[in-house]
Order: structure tokens, then sequence, then C-alpha cells
């Protein structure tokens, strides 16, 4: 098996890492069925890097970005996955859960393993095999920096500017993605703000622009361990909240009842359930940024297998739960369904907890817009950066205030929390989750992949077609009529 680059305290030089080819040494075997997925590395003198090998062509690129570029822990990088796959989206689950009965909590299973498989094939791509010198050896470089690089290396010599089409295509998903998710948490901060607040009759739309005002210093984020702190913040208050449902939930364990789910569902809600489900694991936009910032990169598999774990299970029993209690009563934001005089402390730490989900989102757009838009700007910010404090150049200000208007703008149109998040999910969840990742892996390394895994990614792919359409129509219906 080809392993993973080699752990190391800089990410400039964490990119290729020795693979013995002979079969019973350290690191597995080597055959077709390898994906090339990033692994720890052995250790051993048979793995060691030799000393001219290093990673030629990683250290001119991660200079393009910017001297001030951190590395992250490992901890950091899992504390923003799980920032992603188990933030807000959680409250929605109990209701989607309802709509789509026991393929529900088959769904919930099965999405965590899809994501968490998808999202390490999309890591696999950024890497390819090389070979040094006249031995067995091979490294793997890491070649791509973005999933716009992939998108452009999968459609290299089709035809006249493809490439250039298919990476504007992959970054204009993405940033769909990225504000819809901005949006979704403005959704949910004013709306638990406003339950909160009910005695003094405060209309949700100036809920929505405290939001926003609060969201202000988001505009200077410049790297990422700011955001990896607030994740870390996120995810523990996620965790309290959580707790405090879940101990409710047991607590009136004695009404409990499965009538709420059934096998016989209506398939638009179906389609529209499974839409929120698959959004609330989207994890993918994130991901290649994540790893290039992480100083031990082999161990990113591994952290991204135990984050989609924890999700499956505290999601799953989360949701579970509160179907058990309120049935077919469970509202679209599960704290709806909780007593008055626990309701507003359970919402102001949503509240909280929404903001402090907001800037990791909102920091992977503006990266891509301003990447996209403002290179020169943002090179002249990054030489000016080496000799101080990184600062934003204006232009980026500029862009990253649009983006937060924008984003409020959203949140006041479309005030639907649950179709709004099967809205996303069904088109740029999917495309970005479970269709691109796929056909990107089956592009770059069919020769290296057996059967099983061309089969996986053939039928994942399918998969991800046919709830992106059906989804799309579905959610667009209700969308609609509840406007």
């Amino acid at each position: 098996m080809i392993n993973s680059p080699a752990d190391s305290t800089h990410p400039s030089t964490s990119d290729a890492t020795h693979t013995s080819r002979t079969p019973g040494l350290a690191g597995g075997k080597v055959g077709r069925r390898n994906q090339g997925v990033p692994a720890p590395e052995p250790g051993g003198a048979a793995q060691r890097r030799p000393a001219n090998v290093t990673g030629p062509q990683e250290e001119p690129q991660l200079r393009a970005l910017g001297p001030h570029r951190p590395s992250i822990t490992t901890w950091e990088a899992g504390w923003n996955v799980t920032n992603a796959i188990q933030g807000m989206f959680v409250l929605g689950l109990p209701y989607a859960l309802v709509r789509s009965g026991y393929l529900g909590l088959l769904l919930l299973v099965l999405a965590a393993w899809i994501c968490n498989h998808t999202g390490t094939i999309l890591v696999a791509c950024l890497y390819e095999e090389e070979h040094h010198g006249l031995g067995p050896i091979s490294v793997l470089v890491r070649v791509r920096h973005s999933y716009q690089d992939i998108a452009e290396a999968c459609c290299k010599g089709l035809r006249p500017n493809w490439a250039g089409l298919a990476g504007w295509m992959v970054n204009i998903a993405q940033v769909v993605e990225l504000l819809m998710t901005c949006t979704l948490y403005l959704v949910v901060s004013a709306t638990l703000l406003s339950d909160s607040l009910w005695w003094t009759a405060v209309p949700r739309s100036a809920c929505s622009l405290a939001s926003v005002l609060l969201l202000l210093p988001c505009l200077v984020l410049t790297d990422l361990r700011p955001v990896s702190t607030l994740s870390m913040l996120c995810s523990l208050a996620h965790g309290l909240i959580s707790l405090l449902v879940i101990l409710y939930c047991l607590s009136a364990s004695r009404g409990w009842s499965l009538s709420a789910l059934s096998l016989a569902v209506e398939p638009g809600d179906f389609l529209v359930s499974v839409g929120v489900i698959i959004f609330s694991y989207t994890s993918q936009i994130f991901l290649p940024t994540l790893e290039g910032n992480m100083e031990h990169r082999g161990q990113f598999p591994a952290m991204l297998g135990r984050t989609h774990a924890a999700a499956c299970v505290l999601k799953t029993a989360f949701s579970l739960l509160a179907v058990l209690t309120w049935g077919r009563e469970t509202s679209e934001v599960i704290t709806d369904n909780l007593p008055a005089n626990l309701r507003p402390f359970v919402n102001l730490g949503l509240v909280a907890k929404a903001l402090l989900s907001y800037p990791l989102p909102f920091y992977s757009a503006a990266q891509i817009l301003e990447t996209c838009f403002l290179r020169g700007t943002v090179a002249s910010a990054s030489t000016q950066a080496s000799r101080g404090p990184p600062a934003v150049p204006r232009l980026g200000l500029l862009v990253r205030g649009a983006l937060l208007g924008t984003s409020y703008l959203l949140a006041l149109l479309v005030p639907r929390f649950s179709l709004l998040m099967g809205l996303t999910g069904s088109v740029t969840g999917a495309a970005m989750t479970l269709i691109l990742p796929c056909l990107f892996h089956l592009r770059l390394r069919w020769r290296r992949l057996g059967a099983r895994e061309r089969l996986t990614d053939v039928a994942i792919l399918s998969l991800g077609l046919v709830c992106s359409t059906s989804g799309l129509i579905c959610s667009l219906e209700r969308l609609v009529e509840g406007l």
C-alpha cells in the first residue's frame, strides 16, 4: 500500500513519502486495489526518506499562498471537521427522521460511511505517485491543493478550455454551498434568538441584523488557527446542548413510542429528508485546505474516520431519542419541542453555537472568492504581511462584506430551515459530497483501482445523481409553497 506523506512539522516538506514495493514490508501490500489514500507512515529504515528526495512541487506553491500560512494540529483539524458535520443541522435531523421513517435510520449510518469514503478519496486525488531512481521506491507528491485543481486535472486534455471551465464550475458550486451554509446559520440564530426573546416581540429580521453585527469580526480573519479555536468552542457547546436534550428525552422515557416511524413514507418527504441527512455530513469542501494545513498529514484518514464515526453515533442517538419522545409532533427545529421554561436557555446556547459555526464556511468562501478575483491583491498583501501581522486587503474586505450581506439577505428571504437545508443538500451537497469526488477518483486513478473500488465509486455516483435530481424537484416544490 502506498503510504501517506511523512509526518512533518512543516507542510512544505511533508508531501512525499517512500513506499517499498517488496511484499511483507511494513506498510501493507501494494496492489491494484490501492487507492493512494494518505495513511500514517510506518517506521523503520526501509521507509525513511532519502536525503535527496523532497517535495519539490510543494514548496513554491505554498510560498505563493503567503508566508504566514500556519499549520494546524490533527486535533484542530478534527474540531473543524466536527464543526462541519456535527453542527446546527443536527437540529433538523429528528424532523427528517419522522419524514423518512425506519429508512432514515439506515440513511444516517450509510451517509456517514459514504461521506467518510468520498472525503478520503477526494484527498487522495491531491496526490500523484512518482518514482525516484532505479529501485522499487516510490513517493507520493501533493501536486494539487484544492477542489478546483482536482477538477482542472480531470478535464485537462479533453477539450480546449474545459479545464478552466471545470475549475470555475467547481468554485461556483463551492461558494453556493458555503453561502447556503452561512445562510442557514443566520436563519437558525435569528429564529432561536427571536423565540428566546418572545416577551419583547422582537421581529426576526431584527434578530438577523443583530447576528450579522456580531459576525463582523469574521471580515478580518486571516488564517485557520482562530477558526479552529472557534470550531472547538462550537463543538463543546454542541456537546453540552445535545447532552441536555438527551437527558430530557431520557426523563420522558415512559411515554416513548415508535409509532412515528414506519416503513411506508411519502416519496417527496423522503427525498427531501435524504437531502437533509446528506447535507448534515458535508465537509468535503473544507478537506483539501484542512489536510494541506495539517502538521501531520498522515493522520488525516484516521482523523476523518473517527469524526464521522462519532457524528454517526451522536446523530443517530439524538434523532431517535427525539422522535421517541415527541413522535409526529417533532418540529423542524427540535428545540421548539422543549418545555417553555427550558427552551430559552437552550436556544441562547444554540444561538452562540450558530454564531461560532459561521466563521468556518465564511472563511472558506472568502478564500475561494479572493483567490479567483483578487490574486494580485492577495499576493501583494501576503508580501506586506511578511513584514508584519497579516492583514486583509481593502478589496478583500469588500468581497467579505458582500458575502456577509448576501447571506443576511438570503436569511430574510428564505425563512424555512428544513426546506433550505434539503434544497442545498440536494443540489450542491450531493454534487460536492457524492458525485464529484467519485467522478474525479475514477478519472484520475482508474488504472490503479480494483473492481470493488470501481463498483463502490460508481454506486455512490449513481446514488448522488438520483438523490440530487429528485431531491431538487421536491425541495423546490415545497420551498415555493412555503414562500
